[in-house]
């Protein structure tokens, strides 16, 4: 029995992203090229929009117009299921457009809402354009401080990128690097440590996580001769994460810590910055890497990219990057279930 056959009670919900971008194209590519190895999904999108999109591109999807998560599972074998979120005006591939951003915003919420009230499984979410959104209103510098508010999480998320043969965890993520120094604390690299451990073992299925953590400075700071941070904030994080049990390593010099033979021994490496994490996972696994958020009661993951204004409406957007997140998000929700199911179990007498 193939993915697209098995019976699932719970499809992943996937948002539109920006109607102007490549959202909806990869979407469309997802389901006809690789709907047998994804588990089934819907999306929350303009179901004319998909269809007129479709057409024009010269992709045989039919579109499924659905009333419930539920009635997914049922269409995801003969078509793409489209639970209907109208858009206000007709999207041009490349233009940005203020009057949708309404209908972007409530595409994610109700995923959102859909995945915590568990008749989705896992939320997928498609690029949004974010200098966009903020012209109408959204006070959020991206999708994951978004979906932490929705969700009630006052802690702050984690962002993870995740390849099969690469995770990274970037410890400060889309601040300036003066900012992101000065906001680097050992509480904040213990907390998401913590956050980080918990993760791999619930939704990524490993029971011991094994986690490398970055210094900040060249060298690893060189004993301090090229900065203090690794001394002063780094190293008592480690400590403190080793005394409450973790397998933690570090600070290493964020130089040599992405080889391949580095890799073989850590399942994630923690990272003080945005780009000293998304550099190598984008240089190793530029087609394949997702965003994955952490620290929320529910699975989100996205592709590792954005709206794509420039390749928007001519058929030639690489849907592989949604693809591996939309089979991230099937793996992650099946651990999940299995560890809450073994968590649950009554203990033996």
């Amino acid at each position: 029995m193939n993915a697209a056959e098995r019976p699932s009670a719970r499809p992943t919900a996937v948002t539109m992203g920006d109607p102007a971008g490549i959202g909806g194209e990869i979407t469309l590519k997802a389901w006809l090229t690789h709907r047998s190895a994804i588990a089934p999904f819907f999306v929350i999108d303009d179901p004319d929009r998909l269809d007129q999109l479709a057409k024009r591109l010269g992709f045989a999807v039919p579109i499924a117009r659905i009333d419930s998560p539920g009635e997914a599972v049922l269409a995801y074998g003969s078509a793409l299921p489209v639970l209907a979120e109208p858009l206000s005006v007709p999207p041009q591939p490349g233009r940005l457009d203020l009057a949708n951003g309404a209908a972007v915003r409530r595409s994610i919420e109700r995923a959102v809402a859909l995945t915590l009230g568990d008749s989705a499984g896992a939320v997928v979410t498609n690029p949004i354009h974010k200098f966009g959104l903020t012209q109408t209103g959204f006070e959020y510098p991206g999708h994951t401080e978004f979906l932490a508010a929705l969700a009630g999480v006052t802690s702050e998320p984690v962002m993870m990128l995740a390849a099969e043969m690469l995770r990274v965890v970037a410890i400060t993520r889309h601040v300036s690097v003066c900012d992101a120094i000065n906001m680097l604390t050992s509480d904040l690299i213990a907390e998401t440590a913590h956050i980080t451990h918990t993760a791999l073992i619930r939704d990524f299925g490993i029971a011991r996580p094994r986690l490398a953590i970055t210094g900040l400075n060249p060298h690893a700071g060189e004993g301090g001769l090229m900065g203090p941070e690794e001394k002063d904030i780094i190293e008592p994080a480690i400590a403190r994460l080793r005394k409450d049990g973790l397998t933690v390593t570090g600070p290493h010099p964020a130089d040599t810590l992405f080889n391949p033979r580095a890799r073989a021994n850590y399942d994630a490496a923690l990272c003080m910055y945005h780009d000293q994490a998304l550099i190598p996972i984008k240089t190793i696994a530029f087609d394949s890497a997702v965003n994955v958020t952490l620290g929320i009661p529910f699975i989100r993951t996205s592709p590792d990219h954005g709206t794509a204004f420039d390749i928007a409406g001519t058929g030639t957007a690489d849907e592989s990057s949604l693809v591996a997140a939309l089979v991230m998000a099937g793996s992650m929700a099946s651990h999940r279930a299995r560890w809450e199911t073994h968590r649950n179990a009554p203990a033996s007498a």
